[in-house]
């Protein structure tokens, strides 16, 4: 069993301390491609292009004054944004502050995503404790005849 004074030197560069005390050791991000992704699965990182962006919702509250609990509480947006790498497409839900950054023909990085079904079908989404990044203009060309929305999924209960 090794303790906090087994570890090398650059994993004690790349430490925080916790609030017990004991340093939390950050992952290196492991990139995935969208025709890797299955479902019931999260904790992924994704480079990706926007293809589209559809706003789905935009909801304004009814009385935007002070008196919301919540701050962000003044209105809701949801858009579905067509994503995609060398390797597939797949569509995004993103919220609120998240639908201004995923903008057509933008670059992004997705960290701590997770998949979400609705319909049957595969969504990708980043809630609270996920990130996305704008970032430089990525150089592959999205395969955009593999689309995993489009497939279909059934939860089939097997008995023991």
């Amino acid at each position: 069993m090794a303790t906090v004074n087994d570890t090398t030197s650059v994993e004690i560069e790349n430490q925080q301390p916790a609030q017990g005390g004991r340093p939390v050791v950050k992952r290196k991000p492991v990139f995935v491609k969208v025709g890797d992704l299955k479902p019931g699965t999260n904790g992924h990182t994704l480079a990706v292009k926007v293809l589209s962006s559809t706003t789905v919702l935009d909801k304004k509250s009814r009385n935007s004054s002070s008196f919301s609990s919540r701050s962000g509480a003044a209105n809701t947006r949801i858009a579905e944004c067509l994503i995609g790498d060398e390797t597939g497409t797949i569509l995004f839900t993103a919220r609120n502050e998240q639908v201004d950054l995923m903008k057509a023909e933008s670059t992004v990085i997705i960290r701590n995503a997770k998949i979400d079904m609705f319909k049957g079908s595969m969504r990708l989404a980043v809630d609270k404790w996920g990130r996305i990044e704008v970032t430089d203009p990525a150089s592959f060309t999205v395969k955009e005849d593999n689309n995993l929305s489009l497939v279909e999924y059934e939860l089939v209960n097997v008995a023991e």
